[in-house]
């Protein structure tokens, strides 16, 4: 058995899928991809992910990509250890609809403040060809980019994804009322708290924890998932922004 996991350290659909393994305890080959470098755009990774992102996890020879379908596939084929797949169909539905209104709100949102507040210094100093020719590279992201350009969003882009932001942590205040928490679907942590994960960890690290600073239920489920075993290991040095881009550490 092994795995090998093309990834990105501060990419949070990578980070997803660190923490199942790490949670799991499967031994894998990490391969670090500079995605500001353009490695997920060269010939060979492009042959295994054609979408041009990261992560792609290959298992036994059997290639796996999309972080969602990643984290579903080894929690099916590796069910023992931990589980974060509820047992029941009507939890396991109830789990996978959370996961879709994660992938759309804020796993999608939350790119807005990381590119306005981390990237755009590494853009603004390239010249218009340079960008528009780094745009037009990415399959998933072109038009994302050429949105963005070389000033960032506007602030009624930013704005409208804060509030995104904002939504999804009343979505999931609703869920942990409803379920009793700590978690998103009651005392044990599910796919669905994995697939959030990221983003919550990445609005921290940009400055934007004072987001949930009125709303315990967050505060308490965040210090839930830091305190799980799997964090750690999966936020090794250079898994936050902060700890590569150094001007984020002022907006904290």
């Amino acid at each position: 058995m092994s795995f090998v996991l093309y990834n990105a350290p501060q990419s949070t659909c990578s980070q997803r899928v660190r923490f199942v393994l790490n949670a799991k305890k499967l031994p894998f080959e990490e391969v670090k991809l500079d995605l500001l470098a353009g490695d997920q755009l060269k010939p060979d990774y492009l042959a295994l992910n054609p979408n041009g992102v990261v992560p792609t996890l290959v298992h036994d020879g059997n290639v796996v990509i999309d972080s969602s379908v990643i984290i579903e596939y080894l929690d099916e084929v590796f069910p023992q250890a931990e589980s974060f797949t509820p047992k029941a169909p009507a939890e396991r539905a109830a789990m996978r609809a959370l996961m879709r209104f994660i992938d759309e709100m804020p796993a999608a949102a939350v790119r807005v403040p990381t590119f306005n507040l981390a990237f755009l210094p590494r853009f603004a100093a390239m010249s218009e060809e340079e960008f528009v020719a780094f745009a037009e590279s990415k399959p998933l992201r072109k038009e994302f980019m050429l949105k963005m350009g070389r000033a960032g969003f506007p602030e009624k882009d930013m704005n409208e994804a804060l509030d995104r932001l904002d939504r999804t942590l009343v979505r999931m205040e609703t869920a942990i009322k409803s379920s009793g928490g700590p978690w998103l679907q009651g005392a044990r942590p599910t796919l669905a708290d994995v697939a959030v994960m990221p983003a919550i960890v990445r609005m921290a690290d940009l400055g934007l924890g004072r987001m949930w600073k009125e709303k315990p239920l967050i505060a308490r489920w965040f210090d839930a998932i830091r305190a799980h075993p799997a964090f750690k290991p999966t936020y090794y040095f250079g898994s936050l922004l902060s700890e590569r881009f150094p001007h984020l550490r002022k907006l904290g």
